[in-house]
């Protein structure tokens, strides 16, 4: 696993297990997301219909998933990170590796090509999406930042934006080019102008993918991102009492 770095003032830093990255959709939604946070003790969710993440204050604490428990409700599906085990009576359902990267050399800079993307985009955002595949993209997930896009003739070709929002950083997110336009620089242009505004409010990028989209992370290195760390994304589902299992 790659050692977590701090890249405040330009130099890679070791930095406790406390780090915001570490636990970041927690970090998120007990701090600058905190509006759009589903909450009880010490669990937390997004709405289902913004982010289908849920998060824990502390995935050892077996208090935090009794909390989990209750919010959800008994036999739910959740997607979570960063967890290596579950309490007995929750269910692994799927997952799978992921990998986190900060923007440690990324060249931040506006793209005067690239619109602002609304509410009033989300078909065209969700089509993009449904055609490229970039990850979790929901109804409201716009809500969450800033999320630019270039068109091309009036239709939607490419876009990024920003999703989870740790103390002082920022997610990059849905970094998506329809593949009729790929190999141009779009997305490259797009995240170095999404990373223009994380940084100017006093924000750092950073972005998640796939351990096994090599390809994008081969391209997010390029461009200066560094691998901060590897952590497994896990689907989960809730334990059921004996008497709602019989209830089924």
């Amino acid at each position: 696993m790659a050692q977590p770095i701090d890249v405040r003032g330009g130099e890679a830093l070791a930095t406790p297990s406390t780090h915001p990255l570490d636990n970041a959709v927690w970090a998120a939604l007990a701090g600058p997301h905190a509006r759009f946070a589903e909450r009880h003790g010490r669990a937390a969710r997004y709405p289902d219909y913004i982010y289908d993440f849920a998060a824990l204050s502390d995935p050892a604490d077996p208090v935090a998933w009794a909390d989990l428990r209750t919010l959800v409700g008994p036999g739910t599906v959740v997607r979570i990170k960063p967890v290596d085990e579950v309490p007995s009576g929750w269910d692994v359902v799927g997952g799978g590796l992921g990998v986190q990267l900060v923007g440690t050399a990324l060249q931040a800079e506006p793209a005067p090509e690239a619109v602002r993307l609304g509410p009033e985009d989300v078909p065209e955002i969700l089509d993009l999406v449904a055609r490229t595949r970039p990850g979790p993209f929901l109804k409201r997930t716009v809500e969450l930042g800033t999320y630019l896009g270039i068109r091309r003739r009036g239709r939607l070709i490419a876009m990024a934006g920003e999703r989870i929002r740790p103390p002082g950083w920022t997610e990059i997110s849905a970094v998506c080019t329809d593949p009729e336009h790929r190999g141009r620089g779009l997305g490259t242009r797009l995240v170095r102008a999404v990373a223009a505004g994380i940084r100017a409010r006093g924000d750092i990028p950073f972005l998640h993918a796939a351990a096994g989209n090599t390809q994008a992370i081969r391209l997010y290195e390029s461009i200066g991102f560094t691998l901060r760390r590897r952590s497994p994304i896990l689907l989960v589902r809730s334990p059921r009492t004996p008497h709602e299992t019989q209830a089924l």
